[in-house]
């Protein structure tokens, strides 16, 4: 059995909690979870990576099992995510490592390619959109309608999302079966999106997601300028980013794997396997130098 650390750091003043197996030594693949869970969507990815690479999978500050001031303590945006993300990495002294992105992780993901773009060995990218196509209108025109005013029509609209059915439907829409995806999944994660004060975070973030869209053009330049081997594996049943949010990569970097895998949002809870053996191919191409 691979053993898989649970360990807490504090990082600029707040803890975060992440995940760490595989040899210190090794490549470095840092997985960076989306809305509205955490670490624990790796749980299974984790070990299937750790016997060659060294993995961390931090919770984002407001998830999971790390810390969650309110929003009068913390100011809940991508750009402070990412700080704090670049922050643990220091600490733990990974200096070159390949992101695996997920939802929310890619914004994450993109500020820290940015600002460090000599850091990102690779980019692996499942649902983790970096182009205006791909968008699902039917998903996003709440979120966007929030993002222009809030008023209490629009923020009821949005707390939709904070719902158990909610939590469920991102899990189950495009899975042919699913029975291959455990309840446990949505019922851990709404769980702790129903801590007190934990809908005002995702609020917060909700409304800053209308950064991440002015920031693509900077995103879609270093792809050009840097060419860093990249792998977009997606659910072609994803009726949040949809497949052209995967296909779009092959604009900027034109070697990059694409593949399209029966599944939906989280395509890890039906097709894990299928997507750790894809990452496993591809970084055996990348070479790393730490």
């Amino acid at each position: 059995m691979t053993a898989v650390h649970h360990r807490s750091a504090t990082v600029q003043g707040q803890r975060l909690f992440y995940r760490e197996a595989g040899p210190a030594a090794a490549p470095a693949i840092v997985l960076l979870h989306g809305f509205p869970t955490s670490s624990f969507m790796f749980r299974n990815l984790i070990p299937a990576l750790a016997d060659r690479y060294h993995v961390i999978a931090p919770d984002h500050l407001g998830f999971g099992l790390s810390a969650a001031p309110s929003v009068d303590e913390f100011d809940y945006t991508f750009d402070a995510l990412a700080r704090l993300t670049a922050g643990l990495l220091e600490q733990l002294r990974v200096k070159r490592y390949a992101i695996y992105v997920q939802d929310y992780g890619a914004p994450i993901g993109w500020r820290l390619a940015l600002a460090n773009p000599q850091a990102i060995t690779a980019i692996i990218t499942q649902s983790g959109n970096g182009y205006d196509v791909g968008f699902v209108d039917s998903f996003w025109t709440t979120v966007w309608d929030y993002q222009r005013a809030q008023t209490p029509e629009t923020e009821a609209n949005i707390r939709t999302a904070l719902t158990l059915d909610a939590t469920r439907w991102q899990y189950l829409t495009g899975v042919a079966d699913e029975s291959l995806v455990s309840p446990d999944t949505w019922h851990h994660d709404f769980a702790l999106l129903s801590r007190p004060g934990n809908d005002a975070i995702q609020l917060a973030l909700f409304r800053d997601y209308a950064t991440n869209s002015p920031m693509y053009p900077a995103l879609h330049e270093y792809l050009r300028r840097c060419r860093p081997p990249l792998l977009a594996v997606w659910g072609k049943g994803d009726e949040i980013f949809g497949p052209d949010g995967a296909r779009a990569f092959a604009e900027d970097v034109p070697d990059a794997e694409i593949h399209l895998l029966d599944g939906g949002h989280f395509l890890l809870e039906s097709a894990g396997d299928d997507v750790a053996e894809l990452i496993r191919e591809f970084m055996s191409s990348v070479t790393v130098t730490r």
